[in-house]
């Protein structure tokens, strides 16, 4: 008797395993294509969501130079003999204001402009900042800051000093400084409160928040950002849309319509207007300004 044989076939189809939490449906037959998030052609437009339509964008909305560092003086008012209209004014002092380094696209990823105002002993200095003002051969600054630019043409020669004249009477400019510390306010003070009855049963609690949050239910909790007391001031405010009334370039001075946060000697950053019209000024300063460096100190 001839022994029993089996055929067994040469390749079994191997059925497709799926994760438990897949699911068919209409999506599932018809799946959507994606589009790539990166350009591969040159033919391509560029995406909206990219990171290199932002950084087109952002170029719109950057002024073509550089700002400068004033310290604050005070506030005084011109009268107009004509209307004899009173304005008020802040006046604003540019002390040995020069251009420090530059940031690149290259480099950094994008343009800006570092600006050092006023002088300081050596001995005040640590060795990493003596360095960098070495490195770029330029005196010792008491205060820096960088200023954002719209492209390279806004990048003056590093040494060169900004001085009053780098505005000009009738433009219009945005200034950020720190206001003045008022410490720890309760809520009427810092954030306008009315507070409670006087009388009619109330005492102790006349100044008193009361209440921060709901009663009952899933509500009972206090929600973020609720307004309390606190430490008030000390923070940076922009003033925008301030009208330069005068510039005195032998004195350094800038006077501009209005108020400045902060109190009298505070550092106050003064750039072109964001929402404005910018000044048919030039992007970097005269040529005998750059050629009168501020000397390092010994």
């Amino acid at each position: 008797m001839s022994p029993i044989t089996f055929a067994t076939p040469l390749a079994l189809s191997q059925p497709t395993l799926l994760p438990r939490t897949f699911t068919r449906s209409i999506k599932t037959l018809n799946p959507k294509i994606k589009p790539s998030r990166f350009n591969a052609g040159f033919d391509l437009p560029v995406l909206g969501a990219s990171k290199t339509a932002a950084l087109e964008r952002k170029s719109y909305t950057l002024p073509p130079r550089t700002g400068a560092l004033a310290i604050k003086k005070g506030m005084t008012a011109l009268y107009d003999p004509e209307t004899a209209k009173r304005t008020p004014c802040t006046v604003l002092q540019l002390d040995r204001v020069q251009v420090v380094s530059h940031k690149t696209r290259q480099k950094h990823g994008y343009w800006a402009v570092q600006v050092g105002a006023g002088i300081k002993e050596p001995r005040n200095v640590t060795r990493p900042e003596r360095g960098h003002f070495a490195a770029n051969k330029v005196g010792l600054s008491r205060h820096l800051h960088e200023f954002r630019v719209k492209d390279e043409s806004g990048l003056p020669e590093v040494g060169s000093v900004i001085g009053a004249d780098w505005f000009q009477e009738g433009q219009f400019v945005d200034a950020r400084a720190n206001c003045r510390g008022m410490g720890f306010a309760g809520g009427m003070k810092r954030w306008g409160f009315h507070g409670q009855p006087a009388s009619h049963g109330q005492s102790l609690t006349h100044r008193v928040m009361g209440s921060s949050g709901a009663s009952q239910g899933s509500g009972s909790r206090v929600l973020p950002g609720k307004k309390m007391p606190g430490n008030m001031g000390g923070q940076q405010v922009t003033v925008q849309n301030l009208r330069v009334l005068k510039v005195d370039a032998a004195n350094g001075i800038v006077v501009v319509n209005g108020c400045v946060a902060g109190p009298k000697g505070a550092l106050v950053k003064i750039q072109d207007a964001l929402k404005k019209p910018w000044p048919e000024v030039p992007v970097a300063p005269a040529a005998d300004a750059a050629a009168e460096p501020v000397k390092a100190a010994a």
